[in-house]
């Protein structure tokens, strides 16, 4: 149901067998909402480090690569100006994903107390400016749903007419109308200074009208909307008309570097805060936006069109960037082939590639991995254990001195994980080998050997571990 619907519904069964107390009604709206102040809770822990860099592989068309954080700010207010009759006073805690977070286990975010998610549903592109939907847009609403997350969304404009908001605002509504949407659905629009946004020219005026037809398109289609940007960019109306949005909308403003003092360094009204980019959420590798809301629902809104979301199966090669080939390929000695692209689960193992056998390799990943075709069916593999010679051999079967088969040349030289990276107690990923430990990016150890195999022997804690070669890189 509709906030508006809502609202209406609440004022109607309290207040309509009273129609002569309009003052009173005025006087109880006041009070309820002018008297609310903002309550100062812990947040959830986020890990604060260097400013994450914005990955250069990512598509050129999606305007969110242009976005740099800003800091700044003031005090904690709450914007009331939408209420819904299952809202309550509860600050509750979420994040906000795009197809960046890659596929995120979902059961893992909801055991770690997320009450609320903002999905990016889409973008317009830069040049071209077509719609474009987040390739992880539904498999996100999907399973955060069923793991009993309660679902917000926001879209990335780079509208430049009000009718391309408006386009924004009935796409949007269209790809949600088979999902719960509980919490608001939100207007993002951040990189017009850039000389590659669409919006370079536009005024303030301009660009806040656009975000005014995006939104109220939004309410005609029955959600709560939102508007989302920097706190740089919110105060004095320096980049925006501030004062009228938070008159009109819910404002969700992003302001990092006061999250320790548990609420944000700004002066105007707001409903939502993102205070880091560098969370860290079971679930999730790597980092991801923390937000608190000074509201929560009492119960979860039904989507407005039930049994429109079809199921979707995740995406395995959401946030990989493949070289496309097309060549022969074998395995260097036995490698398993896999519906994902994940070591830490046997289960996605469909077949084994033998040396000497022969299959297509069609891309070739910024990950480590290579896609290949084996039976008509599309499987992946560590790249470094395959090769283009088709006639390589093995070598013989000796056991080094660490009691292993593989064998390594010694190397000395500082290495860390391109991301994050399990450090083994045998150079293999099958039983009996075991996880000891985890390397992260910028944690340096000593890689003492490598392999021909795709295996590298480090030193880690004063221990012998082993790990794959291509998660890895040197330290200079």
């Amino acid at each position: 149901m509709s906030g508006k619907r809502q609202r209406n519904r609440m004022i109607l069964t309290a207040f309509l067998a009273t129609l002569g107390a309009v003052l009173l009604l005025f006087a109880a709206w006041f009070l309820f909402f002018g008297g609310k102040k903002t309550e100062e809770d812990s947040v959830v822990e986020a890990v604060e480090t260097e400013e994450e860099a914005v990955d250069e592989e990512t598509e050129e068309e999606d305007p969110q690569t242009l976005v740099e954080a800003e800091e700044e700010g003031t005090e904690t207010t709450i914007s009331t100006v939408k209420e819904i009759a299952s809202e309550t006073d509860e600050i509750t805690v979420g994040i906000d994903v795009s197809e960046y977070q890659g596929t995120i286990d979902w059961e893992q975010v909801a055991a770690s107390g997320v009450d609320f998610v903002m999905v990016r549903v889409g973008y317009r592109t830069l040049s071209g400016g077509e719609i474009a939907e987040d390739a992880c847009a539904r498999y996100n609403l999907q399973e955060a749903e069923a793991y009993g997350i309660q679902l917000g969304a926001y879209f990335f404009s780079t509208a430049v007419t009000e009718e391309e908001a408006r386009e924004e605002a009935e796409w949007t509504a269209r790809l949600l109308a088979g999902y719960p949407i509980t919490y608001p659905v939100a207007y993002n629009c951040e990189g017009f200074q850039s000389g590659s946004s669409r919006q370079t020219d536009l005024s303030v005026e301009e660009r806040s009208n656009l975000a005014v037809v995006f939104l109220d398109e939004i309410e005609e289609q029955g959600y709560t909307g939102m508007f989302y940007a920097a706190r740089n960019e919110l105060a004095d109306n320096l980049l925006w008309q501030t004062d009228e949005l938070e008159l009109q909308y819910r404002i969700w403003v992003a302001q990092y570097s006061s999250y320790l003092t548990g609420q944000p360094d700004y002066d105007g009204e707001y409903a939502m805060w993102q205070y880091t980019n560098m969370g860290s959420v079971p679930g999730i590798d790597g980092y991801v936006d923390l937000n608190i809301a000074y509201f929560g629902y009492s119960e979860s809104a039904s989507a407005q069109d039930e049994g429109a979301a079809e199921y979707v199966e995740a995406d395995p090669e959401i946030g990989v960037t493949f070289e496309e080939v097309y060549e022969q390929v074998t395995a260097k000695d036995v490698t398993n082939l896999r519906s994902a692209m994940d070591q830490s689960d046997s289960s996605n193992i469909v077949a084994q590639l033998q040396n000497g056998d022969e299959t297509t390799r069609t891309g070739k990943g910024n990950n480590g991995w290579s896609r290949l075709i084996y039976n008509g069916e599309t499987l992946y593999a560590v790249s470094s254990y395959l090769t283009t010679d088709l006639s390589y051999t093995p070598a013989a079967e000796e056991e080094d001195d660490d009691g292993f088969k593989t064998k390594f040349t010694t190397v000395s030289e500082n290495v860390t994980a391109k991301e994050v990276t399990n450090l083994r107690n045998r150079p293999s990923v099958e039983d009996p080998s075991e996880v000891i430990a985890q390397l992260y990016n910028g944690e340096v150890i000593v890689r003492t050997g490598v392999s021909d195999v795709g295996w590298s022997r480090v030193e880690y804690n004063g221990q012998t571990l082993y790990c794959i070669s291509s998660y890895l890189q040197v330290v200079e």
